[in-house]
């Protein structure tokens, strides 16, 4: 590893140190490979001050410009992806190959909000229907609302922290970004290559800060909205603190996987396999809980433990890895328990349950053959390690009900050859999204991704984004030359 770098704030279109540093370790082998500045008081507080100064100037910003800049920040991270797929890996221990897969996406996201920026506009309101309005004109534009506070996880530190950042700047809006404390680097970067772009000082910061501090970003006037992806507990609290400000939450799930009679076996074992544990289970929408028909149930367990044993594990600087590290020791000392706990209560561990290393786990899957097992916290919790349930259902209903037992409801997945089947489960599961044909470890960046339940609220992609972080505002030409 090369010599450890330190990662100052970013504010007001500069790069601020403080006193207080913290240590950046890899996932992989505990080493330190980084330090990263802490932010105090004084430091979120000129953060927020900054951002609402750039609105004054950022508010006003023609379509054009905006999108310009956008499009430019697009090429500029596309120039330093590979500085940025290495940071990921190091900094969160996510396999390579996949790092690889999320700077591809933030690279489009930013290209697609430019494109956007051009077309989120005004619209035509119809008002002339009645006598007393005949020859008025409505018309509808959406306006900035100020700063927003966007808070991003470990386990998509560039790609969710964009999620947040690009319909923000699309709509003429600034940001307080906190990245995720275990890897700052994408953030910082990223606001360093839109500054290069024409960004005004102080239209995005970044500031990595101690919950305490960072609360600031729930309460403080100044923020018109708080955008954050994380834990259930922490969400919600920030909610409850936030008072008038608009608030979005992604806060995770434990989804369900559904393997209908008429799937097709081999394509649903090898798709259930990954989903469930690629970057070791730490994916808010990865496969946790599998229903499957009871007449196929023997031959697809069979063919999803082989599928699951062949995922190559370890190393998340090799090319060929699927399964990397949990992000520390004591993520992986949590998963061990819960296997322990289903293990003893008289779940059955058709796979895995082996610890290869501080951090990595074996891919382990957990057969639940009695109902009453569906208490264990690998059931009814957000595991966010690689271990995935796997049990028989009698009917299709019966595994639509099964996915709805949970507290959380972001996405779905079902595999099923029958339409009928389909729209039932797109009519009934509880749920931000089914993905019939796949797990629900899937996302395109255009559609409104989020959950229900316990799985937050509000959603995030491109134009949904753009809409929750403007306000429309009416505009009436009463004409009297239009009367009739």
């Amino acid at each position: 590893m090369s010599e450890p770098k330190t990662f100052q704030l970013f504010i007001d279109g500069k790069s601020v140190d403080t006193n207080d540093h913290y240590d950046l370790v890899y996932p992989y082998t505990g080493e330190v490979v980084g330090r990263a500045a802490r932010a105090g008081a004084a430091e979120l507080d000129a953060a927020i001050a900054a951002a609402t100064n750039a609105f004054a100037q950022t508010r006003s910003f023609s379509r054009a410009r905006r999108a310009e800049i956008l499009g430019t920040m697009s090429r500029g991270l596309a120039e330093r992806r590979t500085e940025l797929e290495r940071l990921i890996t190091l900094h969160t221990g996510k396999p390579v190959d996949y790092a690889r897969a999320e700077v591809g996406r933030t690279i489009a996201l930013f290209a697609l909000a430019a494109e956007e920026a051009k077309r989120f506009g005004p619209s035509a309101e119809t008002i002339d229907f009645e006598p007393a309005t005949s020859g008025a004109v409505g018309i509808v534009e959406r306006f900035p609302i100020g700063p927003i506070a966007a808070i991003a996880p470990f386990n998509f530190p560039l790609n969710l922290a964009s999620h947040k950042v690009a319909p923000a700047l699309a709509t003429g809006n600034t940001v307080v970004l906190k990245p995720p404390p275990q890897c700052p680097g994408p953030a910082l970067m990223m606001a360093e290559v839109a500054l290069g772009a024409g960004l005004p000082p102080g239209a995005l910061n970044v500031i990595s800060a101690d919950p305490p501090v960072a609360e600031r970003l729930a309460t403080d006037e100044r923020i018109k909205m708080l955008s954050f992806t994380g834990s259930a507990r922490v969400g919600w609290a920030l909610k409850e603190r936030a008072g008038r400000k608009r608030v979005a939450l992604e806060l995770g799930g434990n989804g369900g996987l559904i393997v209908d009679e008429s799937a097709d076996l081999d394509f649903a074992a090898k798709r259930a396999a990954r989903g469930a544990f690629i970057h070791a289970g730490q994916v808010c929408i990865s496969v946790q809980r599998i229903f499957v028909h009871r007449r196929i149930y023997r031959d697809f367990v069979r063919r999803l433990v082989e599928e699951t044993e062949r995922l190559p594990v370890g190393d998340p600087m090799d090319e060929r890895t699927v399964v990397g590290p949990l992000i520390n020791r004591e993520a992986a000392d949590r998963v061990m328990a819960w296997i322990d706990e289903a293990r003893g209560a008289g779940a059955s561990i058709l796979c895995g349950n082996r610890r290869l290393g501080d951090t990595v786990i074996a891919p382990t899957l957990v057969e639940l053959a009695d109902r009453k097992l569906r208490r264990l916290r690998v059931w009814c919790e957000e595991v966010f390690g690689p271990v995935a349930t796997v049990e028989p259902v009698d009917s299709f209903a019966e595994a639509v009900e099964a996915t709805n037992d949970s507290p959380y409801g972001l996405q779905a997945g079902v595999f099923t050859s029958s339409l009928e089947h389909a729209f039932d489960a797109f009519r009934r599961i509880e749920a931000g999204a089914v993905i019939v044909g796949d797990t629900g470890v899937y996302r395109v960046d255009t559609y409104p991704f989020g959950g229900v339940k316990g799985s937050g609220f509000g959603r995030e992609g491109m134009r949904w984004t753009m809409e929750a972080m403007t306000e429309p505002r009416m505009l009436v030409l009463n004409l009297p030359s239009g009367k009739n």
